[in-house]
C-alpha cells in the first residue's frame, strides 16, 4: 500500500558511512567512491519529517573527531579546534542577551498599550500610567495613579471623569481600543505568519523530539508574534505572554544557529540549543532562571544530556541579566510578583492548602476537556474558517464583560499582582477593606472587602470561562497567567474566609495554641500564591520546575512546602482524570507525531503484530544491491515510500542495509548531470565492487555511500514495550523486522503511534503527520 513507507525518511547511523554519494565529474570513464564527493542536499530532511537521532550524532561524532585529529598537525587547526569548542557558550551569550532584550521590549510595550486604552499621558503619549505620574508632585498615597498629567479618555473628550456619561465614553474607548489590537494581532498572524499563533509550547516540544516544521522558527514568525504578542496582550484578552516567549527565545535560537556550521548542518546539535533556549523563555518571562531550566528539563525537552543543562544555565542567567539591565517593571526587580509575607505559615494550614491543590487538579482536567471540545468544535465546523471573526467576537464578549469589575478589567500579572499582596496598614487597595483596627492582625470584615469579594467570586466565573475559548485561537496565547489568575482568585477568597474564621472562632481547637486574638495568623496573600500554583500544575502537570519558578517569582522562599504540598496534590487529581497536560493533549490533536516519553506501554503484542505488510497487503517494496538499473530504481522512486529496505537478491531478502528515497533522487540526478554515459539502461550497485559487464554496456552507478549499512534490526519476536522504548530512546524513525536474518517487514514512528492509539480506544488516523 502506498501509505507503508510514508513516515521512513531516514537512516540510522553508527559509523561514518552517512555522507553523500557523487560522481567526479572530471573523470567521466573512471568510478570514483562516491564518499570522496558529498553532495548538497544528500543526508538532509523534508518537511514534515521526523531526524534521525542516530545518525545525526554520528555525524557529530566524525566531524569531531577530524577536528581533533587536524589538531595536532598545525597550530591554525588547533586554533580551529579551540573556536568550535567555544562557539555553543558564543551561541549561548548571543540567545540570551537577544531574548533578553525582545522580552524587555514587549513587557514594555504591552504595558504602555494595555494603559492606553483607558487614558492617554499629556506630558508624552509614550508614556505609560505608572511612568506618567512617577514626576507629579500632586499624587497622594491614597490616589497614587491620579494625576493631571495622565487623562482618561472621557477627560479629554467630555472634560470630565464623573458621571454616567464619562464612563460610558471611557467604555467605549476601552471596547475600541480592545477590538483594534485584536484585530492587528490577528490579521498580522494570517497575513505574514500563520505559526505564530497559539502557545508555540505543544510544537516546541515536538520539535525537539525530533519533527521538522520549516518556517516555525523562522524570522517572519520571530518578528510577527513579537508585535501581535503585545497587541493579543493589549487586547485584555485572557491570555499570557509566557508560553509565547519560549516560541521566541526559541526563533531566536534557531536564527543564530545559522550563523554557525556546527549547528547550521545538524538537526540534533540544533535541538541541543533550542532546548536551552526553552529555558531562556521561562527566565525572561518570569525573571526565574533556574526555574527556566527545570522547565526545559522537566516538560519540553526530549534530549538533555549534562552539557545542555550547563549551557541553558548560562543562557538563562544572561538573559535574567539583559532583562534586570533593561528594567521593564521600573521596580529594579526581576521579579514579576515579590511578596513580603509578616506571618509564617502553620502546620494546621496545610489542610486549606491540600483543598487549594484539589481545586487546581479539577480545574485543570475540567479546562483540557473543556478547551480541547472547543478546538474540536473550532475545526469541524465553519469557525474554523473565520478566524478574525472569532477573535473580535471573543474581544468583544471579554470587554463587555470584563470592564464593569475591576478585578477583570486589569491585566492578569496587575490582578494577580494584587491578589498576593498583603495588606499593610495604610493600603487603599478594595481587598485591604477592613473595618477596624490600627494592628497588622487579623480584622474583621468591612463592606469594602465584602464588595471586593463578590467582585472576584464573579470574575472567577468569568475568568474560568473565558480562558476555555480563548486558548487557541489565531493570536499568540499562553495559559500560565490565566491559569495562574483563576487559582489566584480561589486562594484570596479561600484564605479571607480562614481569617475571618480565625477572627471570630480563635477558640476553635484548629486555632487554639496558634493564633491568639489579634495575632496576624493567616496570610490571604500566601493562600492566592499557593491557589495559583495549584492551578498552573492542574493544567501544565508540572511539578519540581513549578515549584521553583513560583518561588524565584515571588521571593517566597519559606513558602516551599506548602507550593510543593499543593502542586503535587494538584498533579495527583488532574492526573485521575487523564494523565496528559495541555501540552500533550494538543500535540495530539494536532495529530503531530510524538512519542510521549512519560506514557506506559503496557500491551502485550510483538513486533509482528504492529509491523508492515501485514498479511493481506502487497509484500515489501525492495531494493537489491546489484543487478538493478537507474530505470527501475526511478520506477520506485516515483511511489510514496520515502526509503526502502536493499537485500542482497529478491529470492534470499537477506538485509543489506536500508537507503532515503531523497537521497536516491537527489544521487541520480547529479550523476546524470556530472558523469557522462549514466543511461535509464546503467546499472545501479550498492556493492563495494562492480559486477563484471559487457563491453558495450553503459557504465553502473555506485551508490554505496548513500546505503546506511547498520539499520536497527529487531526479531519478529521482539515484544512492543521493548520496541517502543528503543524507539523513545534512541530517537528512531523506522526500524526493520526480521526472521532468521531474512527481511520480514518494517515497523515506522507513525506505526507504532498508530498501534497505541488503537490500545487507546482512540482513532488511529489521528496521526497525521509522518
Amino acid at each position: 500500500s502506498p501509505t507503508l513507507f510514508n513516515t521512513i525518511s531516514g537512516e540510522n547511523k553508527y559509523s561514518g558511512s552517512s555522507r553523500a554519494a557523487g560522481m567526479n565529474g572530471s573523470a567521466p570513464t573512471r568510478l570514483v567512491d562516491p564518499l570522496e564527493d558529498p553532495l548538497p542536499g544528500v543526508g538532509t530532511y523534508e518537511d514534515f519529517n521526523t531526524i534521525d537521532w542516530v545518525r545525526e550524532k554520528s555525524k557529530d561524532r566524525d566531524r569531531h573527531r577530524e577536528i581533533a585529529n587536524k589538531s595536532r598537525q598545525s597550530t591554525w587547526a588547533l586554533l580551529r579546534s579551540i573556536s568550535d569548542a567555544f562557539s555553543g557558550w558564543l551561541l549561548m551569550l548571543l540567545v540570551g542577551l537577544k531574548t533578553g532584550a525582545i522580552a524587555g521590549g514587549i513587557d514594555i510595550a504591552a504595558h504602555w498599550l494595555t494603559d492606553m486604552k483607558e487614558g492617554v499621558c499629556l506630558i508624552g503619549f509614550w508614556f505609560n500610567h505608572e511612568h506618567c505620574c512617577w514626576t507629579s508632585n500632586e499624587t497622594t498615597f491614597q490616589e497614587r495613579d491620579r494625576c493631571p498629567q495622565w487623562q482618561s479618555w472621557a477627560e479629554l473628550i467630555t472634560g470630565t471623569s464623573e458621571g454616567a456619561f464619562a464612563y460610558i465614553v471611557n467604555y467605549l474607548m476601552y471596547l475600541f481600543w480592545a477590538l483594534l489590537f485584536a484585530f492587528l494581532a490577528v490579521s498580522l498572524v494570517r497575513a505574514f505568519a500563520p505559526y505564530a499563533c497559539g502557545s508555540g509550547i505543544p510544537e516546541i516540544k515536538t520539535i525537539l523530539s525530533g519533527f521538522i516544521i520549516r518556517g516555525y522558527l523562522g524570522k517572519w514568525t520571530l518578528i510577527i508574534k513579537t508585535i501581535t504578542l503585545v497587541l493579543a496582550v493589549s487586547s485584555g484578552l485572557s491570555l499570557g505572554k509566557e508560553g509565547p516567549l519560549v516560541h521566541v527565545a526559541c526563533c531566536c535560537a534557531n536564527i543564530l544557529c545559522h550563523r554557525f556550521a556546527k549547528y547550521r548542518k545538524n538537526e540534533a546539535k540544533r535541538r541541543e540549543v533550542l532546548s536551552a533556549a526553552a529555558a531562556v523563555g521561562v527566565s525572561v518571562a518570569f525573571g526565574a532562571p533556574i526555574g527556566g531550566v527545570l522547565f526545559s528539563l522537566e516538560e519540553v525537552s526530549y534530549y538533555f544530556p549534562l552539557k545542555t543543562l550547563w549551557r541553558s544555565f548560562f543562557a538563562a542567567l544572561v538573559a535574567a541579566f539583559t532583562l534586570r539591565s533593561i528594567n521593564p517593571f521600573g521596580n529594579s526587580r526581576l521579579v514579576l510578583f515579590y511578596v513580603e509575607f509578616h506571618a509564617p505559615w502553620h502546620l494546621v494550614e496545610l489542610g486549606p492548602f491540600i483543598l487549594l491543590g484539589i481545586f487546581g487538579g479539577l480545574w485543570g482536567a475540567m479546562f483540557i476537556k473543556a478547551n480541547i471540545y472547543w478546538c474540536k468544535i473550532r475545526k469541524s465546523t465553519c469557525l474554523g474558517r473565520y478566524p478574525v471573526t472569532e477573535v473580535l467576537v471573543v474581544t468583544a464578549l471579554t470587554g463587555l464583560l470584563a470592564y464593569p469589575n475591576s478585578y477583570t478589567r486589569m491585566s492578569g500579572p496587575e490582578l494577580i499582582s494584587e491578589l498576593f499582596n498583603d495588606c499593610s496598614l495604610l493600603d487603599s487597595s478594595q481587598l485591604c477593606g477592613y473595618s477596624v483596627g490600627n494592628t497588622l492582625g487579623d480584622r474583621p470584615a468591612g463592606p469594602g472587602l465584602y464588595t471586593a469579594l463578590w467582585q472576584l467570586a464573579l470574575a472567577l466565573v468569568f475568568k474560568m470561562l473565558i480562558t476555555v475559548i480563548t486558548f487557541g485561537m489565531k493570536v499568540p496565547s499562553g495559559l500560565f497567567i490565566p491559569s495562574m489568575a483563576v487559582g489566584a482568585i480561589a486562594g484570596r477568597l479561600l484564605g479571607v474566609g480562614m481569617e475571618q474564621l480565625a477572627y471570630y472562632h480563635h477558640d476553635w481547637v484548629i486555632f487554639k495554641g496558634w493564633c491568639s486574638p489579634g495575632a496576624d495568623c493567616i496570610t490571604p496573600g500566601l493562600y492566592a500564591m499557593v491557589g495559583a500554583a495549584a492551578c498552573l500544575g492542574g493544567v501544565t502537570r508540572m511539578t519540581v520546575s513549578l515549584v521553583v519558578i513560583m518561588f524565584e517569582l515571588t521571593g517566597g522562599l519559606e513558602y516551599i512546602v506548602p507550593l510543593m504540598a499543593a502542586t503535587m496534590t494538584s498533579k495527583w487529581v488532574a492526573d485521575a482524570f487523564g494523565r496528559e497536560g495541555i501540552y500533550e493533549a494538543h500535540i495530539r490533536l494536532n495529530g503531530y507525531p510524538f512519542l510521549e516519553p512519560k506514557e506506559e506501554f503496557e500491551h502485550n503484542s510483538l513486533a509482528v503484530d504492529v509491523m508492515r505488510p501485514r498479511r493481506a497487503d502487497p509484500s515489501l517494496a525492495v531494493l537489491t544491491q546489484d543487478g538493478m538499473t537507474v530505470g527501475e530504481v526511478e520506477v520506485s522512486n516515483s511511489t510514496d515510500y520515502s526509503g526502502f529496505p536493499v537485500v542482497v537478491s529478491a529470492e534470499s531478502q537477506r538485509l543489506v542495509g536500508f537507503v532515503l528515497r531523497r537521497d536516491l533522487l537527489i544521487s541520480i540526478d547529479n550523476a546524470r548531470k556530472r558523469q557522462e554515459g549514466v543511461v535509464s539502461a546503467s546499472q545501479v550497485v550498492f556493492t563495494d565492487h562492480a559486477p563484471s559487464l559487457p563491453a558495450d554496456a553503459p557504465p553502473p552507478l555506485r551508490l554505496r555511500g548513500i546505503v546506511d549499512l547498520s539499520p536497527f534490526t529487531v526479531t519478529d519476536h521482539t515484544p512492543m514495550d521493548i520496541t517502543v522504548d528503543i524507539f523513545r530512546k534512541l530517537g528512531l524513525r523506522q526500524c526493520l523486522v526480521t526472521h532468521n536474518g531474512r527481511l520480514l517487514g518494517i515497523i515506522t514512528k507513525k506505526d507504532i503511534l498508530k498501534h497505541m492509539a488503537q490500545i487507546a480506544n482512540r482513532d488511529p488516523d489521528s496521526i497525521l503527520f509522518n
